[in-house]
């Protein structure tokens, strides 16, 4: 199975200096909300995307921790650049649901691990994707948990 184009891209952008900023960068052009989380992305491969969002004052909450919906976003991104990343040529997805615990206060970079809980395949019909995310915070302490649901389709 050849690679998705989003992978592929990403590997190309890896080659030059400060690569995974400007592929960063392109995400947040392509899907311009994404950027209020001002997101980094550390590693993505087939089946694996892990991504960070920095500590600053605009994900923060009254508490002064990271804002819940500034981990749902890096949840979503981390699920959605994942799958783009894992897709059979000739198939298509989007987010169908969202489950999230909140397992402690976030404070500090946070990092999200998305995994996808099954096989990511070509299929003549579509299928639900659910796709693992999980945050840590700088300790590597889990903090929050996500479970995405993906609709995963042949492209008309």
């Amino acid at each position: 199975m050849s690679d998705a184009p989003l992978l592929r891209l990403y590997r190309k952008f890896l080659r030059w200096p400060g690569g995974r900023w400007l592929f960063s960068r392109a995400v947040c052009f392509k899907a311009p909300y994404f950027a209020s989380i001002r997101p980094s992305f550390r590693l993505l491969e087939r089946g694996r995307c892990e991504v960070t969002i920095p500590d600053r004052r605009a994900v923060h909450n009254h508490l002064g921790t990271v804002h819940a919906i500034a981990l749902c976003n890096l949840a979503e991104l981390g699920a959605g650049v994942m799958t783009d990343a894992s897709l059979p040529a000739g198939m298509r997805w989007i987010p169908k649901g969202m489950t999230v615990s909140y397992l402690k206060k976030a404070s500090g970079t946070m990092r999200g691990v998305a995994t996808p809980m099954r096989e990511i395949v070509a299929a003549e019909t579509g299928y639900e994707l659910p796709v693992n995310v999980d945050v840590f915070d700088p300790a590597g302490d889990k903090v929050f948990n996500a479970l995405i649901t993906m609709w995963v389709s042949p492209k008309k």
